[in-house]
């Protein structure tokens, strides 16, 4: 009898199937949002596997740390309400992302700037652009109820029973009703299901680059980074700042011409190979992080097939379940940014902003939310002197 596996390489691959099949169909919405076909979103979500698998593999190995590299998933919900007038401009905004990232190890003053950026108003920004995503289960739900339905009374299930599998169990009968659909109405193509990469060359040309760039940085580090670093030294692990940064920002700038919008430190997935479920001995829970990595590389195979069941869904069905996906994010962000009465003017003010998908100059409305916000954050601030 073969011996039972052990608790880091449970906790591994728990970690890596949670993050995948809670959030793969965000990215793939967001990325088909800002104009990738069905195989550059295909080829963006492998980069972003095997990229934050070699990455996790590469810090946990180093710092003998339970760190878990993900993509951004509040970055991905961005995309799908972002404005972008072409992929290639998108594209170009991903490698300005790696670059600020990279940017933010080697300048401290970056790194204090964003720092500087109410919190508040990064996750008002950041529910803003969630809220046109998260209305999509409750619009298919009235399309298309034989579909939807089913995938909403399995997560309501599951969110009382097992909370952590209530969005993977989600997306698995949304995959497996759209696989039934698909062999019943002739099947996928087989190279459809075989992985590539594809590469589009980045167009700087746009200010629609910097629209585009400057919020998904925000949110990524916001949303992503500064919270992954929280939930790892809640455990007792200090990870190094630099190196981490330098690691995720190398990783988004290559993956970026290949489709990768963006890759950080987790947050949410963290706490799954960073705690004591992973190991009791805290020195062994890199080992979690190390096999979560390996995880990814192994996904990475079958992420084509995933894209491309996704890519024959029914309209309106993978929306619903990435939708769903987001509901927590949603409330974890609307629950942070009004928390204070005193703030909510300029929140409610960036949240509306965000909501509203305006565009001014090929600029998005996730940028302009925080252009008002900061600039009534200032107005109503105190003066020193009223103090």
């Amino acid at each position: 009898m073969p011996p039972a596996p052990s608790s880091t390489t449970v906790a591994g691959l728990v970690t890596a199937l949670v993050g995948f099949l809670s959030s793969f169909a965000v990215v793939l919405t967001g990325l088909r949002a800002v104009g990738a076909s069905p195989s550059q979103a295909a080829s963006g979500l492998l980069v972003l596997l095997v990229a934050t698998g070699l990455s996790t593999i590469l810090l946990a190995s180093r710092t003998r740390m339970p760190i878990t590299v993900a993509w951004s998933t509040p970055g991905a919900a961005l995309l799908a309400s972002a404005a972008a007038p072409s992929w290639p401009v998108a594209v170009a905004a991903f490698v300005v992302v790696g670059g600020l990232v990279l940017l933010t190890a080697a300048w401290p003053g970056l790194g204090r700037a964003i720092a500087a950026i109410p919190p508040v108003l990064a996750q008002a920004m950041l529910a803003g652009v969630l809220v046109p995503l998260c209305l999509q289960p409750v619009r298919a739900a009235l399309e298309i109820p034989w579909l939807v339905v089913p995938v909403l009374l399995v997560w309501g299930v599951l969110l009382r029973v097992s909370p952590r599998w209530a969005v993977p169990a989600a997306f698995v009968v949304t995959l497996g009703l759209t696989g039934w659909l698909a062999v019943r109405d002739g099947g996928v193509a087989a190279a459809a299901l075989v992985p590539g990469l594809e590469w589009t060359t980045p167009d700087f040309g746009s200010i629609a680059v910097v629209g585009l760039a400057l919020p998904l940085f925000i949110v990524t580090m916001a949303s992503q980074n500064v919270p992954g670093m929280a939930v790892l030294a809640s455990y007792g692990f200090r990870a190094p700042w630099r190196p981490a940064m330098a690691v995720t920002g190398v990783g988004t700038a290559l993956g970026a011409p290949f489709g990768g919008h963006a890759i950080n430190l987790a947050a949410i997935s963290a706490a799954l190979a960073a705690g004591p479920e992973a190991d009791a001995d805290p020195a062994r829970r890199y080992l979690a992080a190390r096999t979560a990595g390996l995880a990814n590389l192994g996904l990475a195979v079958a992420s084509t097939a995933a894209a491309a069941l996704v890519a024959v869904a029914p309209a309106g069905l993978v929306a619903a379940a990435a939708g769903l996906a987001l509901w927590p994010v949603l409330a974890a962000s609307l629950g942070a940014a009004l928390a204070r009465v005193e703030d909510r003017i300029p929140v409610v003010a960036t949240l509306l902003v965000a909501v509203s998908g305006i565009t001014i100059g090929g600029v998005g409305s996730a940028f302009w939310s925080l252009v008002v916000g900061l600039a009534l954050w200032a107005w109503l601030r105190p003066s020193p002197a009223a103090e």
